[in-house]
């Protein structure tokens, strides 16, 4: 899940920030995909992933010794079905490891498993307008800070120079409220903030000092938003460069799991690779469930006033914390899922 945030600057028109925007969060989206093509498709035996898939060969001939050194102990043993279900070990890396043409079957299986966790990814948040949702919270939270960076150089003015730097103010912050309402449509929170700058600029209604200094805002208080909002759209990249790095090293636990040992690297390979996309899943079903808190509570009241400041703190810090221990608790799971499902296949080969 991608977004953007309006950064405003004297000389920017509200629909080029719109527009750049968006631009740039579907370039950042396709940029991954093309990544993942990269390294598992666009000819796979001269890349990155080429080279590791013939490091996991070697590794599979490497370790090729120590099964056949304990595939016949158990014969020796008279142990028989402990060899025969053995067997299919070897099979498999030698089938997953096989290049056909330009590409592995690893490559494609792996490829394919990113797929379906995205795929589930998108049926998990399909139930809601997660853009409409998630973006509307996130541009709520900052609006304040947004209007006030614009009236922020008119409060050491005075007089008819304040005035002046209010009504030129005034203009560009209508045109946020234009932006915002383009994208959501006329709703009561862009209202609210319409009508606290109007009594700043006009000088009515019954607002407090404490509230004019609050639209105003600070510069601090501005970057440390910027900053933890940043930091959790970090933590959305860090799990596809996570996801992707787990996806490369495949051939080397799949050339490694010919040794003779009950934790097979495949396992934990395949577990952590799971446990990235229930990281990535529970991260979104956490933001736009948080998300559609704000829209349809505080967002639709016209007294409300509420600090959304917990609103980036929860997404910047404690979301992506909550997600990485679901997802702990989660691979944790699968993997003794995988663990069990080998014990009764391999009673029963």
């Amino acid at each position: 899940m991608q977004f953007y945030i309006l950064q405003i600057s004297a000389d920017t028109g509200i629909n080029d920030i719109l527009g750049n925007g968006a631009t740039t969060a579907k370039s950042i989206a396709e940029g991954w995909d093309n990544q993942w093509l990269n390294l598992l498709q666009n000819d796979s035996s001269n890349n990155l992933y080429g080279a590791l898939t013939k490091l996991g060969v070697f590794f599979a001939v490497g370790t090729l010794l120590f099964f056949v050194m304990q595939w016949l102990k158990d014969v020796l043993d008279s142990d028989y079905s402990q060899p025969i279900s053995g067997m299919i070990w070897p099979f498999l890396v030698v089938i997953l490891l096989t290049n056909s043409g330009d590409k592995s079957i690893l490559a494609d299986l792996t490829l394919g498993v990113r797929n379906f966790i995205n795929s589930v990814n998108q049926q998990v948040i399909v139930t809601v307008d997660t853009n409409q949702i998630y973006q509307q919270a996130l541009n709520m939270s900052i609006a304040e800070e947004v209007a006030g960076s614009f009236l922020r150089p008119c409060q050491s003015l005075t007089g008819e120079q304040q005035s002046q730097c209010f009504n030129k103010a005034s203009e560009k912050i209508n045109n946020l409220w234009q932006g915002y309402k383009d994208l959501y449509g006329n709703k009561t929170w862009i209202n609210r903030l319409e009508t606290k700058v109007n009594q700043i600029k006009y000088g009515t209604g019954n607002i407090s000092e404490n509230s004019f200094n609050a639209l105003l805002g600070s510069t601090f208080q501005t970057t440390i938003k910027n900053f933890l909002i940043s930091l959790q759209y970090a933590f959305q990249n860090l799990m596809e460069a996570t996801m992707l790095l787990i996806a490369a090293l495949g051939p080397l636990a799949v050339g490694g799991s010919l040794l003779p040992v009950a934790g097979k690297p495949i396992f934990a390979w395949l577990t952590g690779f799971i446990s990235i996309g229930i990281a990535k899943i529970s991260f979104n079903i956490i933001a736009v469930l948080t998300a559609a808190v704000i829209v349809n509570g505080p967002a639709q009241d016209a007294n409300a006033d509420p600090d959304l400041m917990w609103f980036i703190i929860f997404l910047g810090i404690l979301a992506p914390i909550l997600s990485l221990v679901v997802a702990a608790a989660g691979g944790f799971a699968v993997f003794s899922a995988i663990s069990s499902m080998t014990g009764w296949v391999k009673d029963r080969v």
